[in-house]
């Protein structure tokens, strides 16, 4: 299926790594023009080049997403570079918060990191961005939250709470530009492989039930109808989904990514 993402302006932030760096490879093998964006741009770089070198365009543009200027920045930045266009948007960059302390534990500091960080830099660069759309009548946003903002989760109040923000920003933002032929949607991924699931959340689960860090990872699964973890590629598949054409009917969505787990 010709998804039709060739020459389309995307804007990714978090692009550098696990579930980032998978989605900018997906978009770059489509033939899409990348804005890669985020504070650290010297891990950014490593992947805009490794695109750059098969043949597809990418640009790096720092940004600090929870400042709003910055956002607006950077998307005039990518304007320039790419003919004054901008037609998907996809929201990637987010934090995890603490893990296994319950809500009393969890510090006002850690909430409003999280929450700020999470939600914050989603509603600057949709605000940023829109303007673009709107004028063009033309637009695809795709914000990545995860299971955790669907269901909630004990010990994890302060993800579970920016994550249902973030479906309450993508349902709102839907309803709002939807008139200018935008369509803003959710991919909401469980437990995804890779460092992080297995460094931090296997090991804090088999740090507290004395089990092995493999052993923890097969709990998580045994919890998914599909019996298997997430990987990064399903999570891209799903955002070359939600940016394409192909779904122009789909908005205010949200698309679990889990094996089973959110929606059953």
């Amino acid at each position: 299926m010709n998804l039709m993402l060739v020459d389309k302006v995307v804007v990714i932030t978090g692009p550098a790594k696990g579930m980032g760096a998978a989605v900018t490879r997906a978009f770059a093998a489509e033939g899409a023009r990348l804005s890669l964006i985020g504070r650290d741009t010297s891990a950014i770089e490593p992947i805009a080049e490794e695109v750059r070198a098969a043949g597809g365009k990418a640009i790096v543009v720092a940004c600090d997403l929870t400042d709003a200027s910055q956002c607006e920045n950077a998307v005039a930045a990518t304007k320039e570079a790419f003919d004054g266009r901008i037609e998907i948007l996809v929201n990637i960059a987010g934090g995890s918060g603490p893990m296994g302390k319950t809500g009393f534990e969890t510090t006002p500091e850690e909430f409003d990191e999280i929450v700020t960080l999470n939600m914050n830099g989603c509603f600057h660069t949709i605000r940023a961005v829109l303007p673009t759309m709107i004028a063009q009548r033309y637009g695809k946003v795709v914000n990545v939250g995860g299971t955790f903002g669907m269901k909630g989760r004990a010990g994890r109040v302060a993800y579970s709470a920016s994550k249902w923000g973030l479906r309450g920003l993508t349902k709102s933002f839907a309803l709002e530009a939807g008139q200018y032929n935008i369509n803003v949607n959710c991919v909401a991924p469980g437990m995804v492989d890779g460092p992080r699931f297995r460094d931090k959340v296997c090991r804090t689960m088999a740090e507290k039930l004395g089990i092995s860090e493999a052993e923890a990872a097969e709990r998580h699964a045994e919890e998914y109808a599909l019996k298997r973890i997430t990987v990064d590629a399903d999570v891209a598949n799903a955002c070359l989904f939600m940016a394409s054409d192909v779904s122009r009917q789909i908005t205010g969505a949200d698309l679990p990514v889990d094996g089973g787990w959110g929606a059953l």
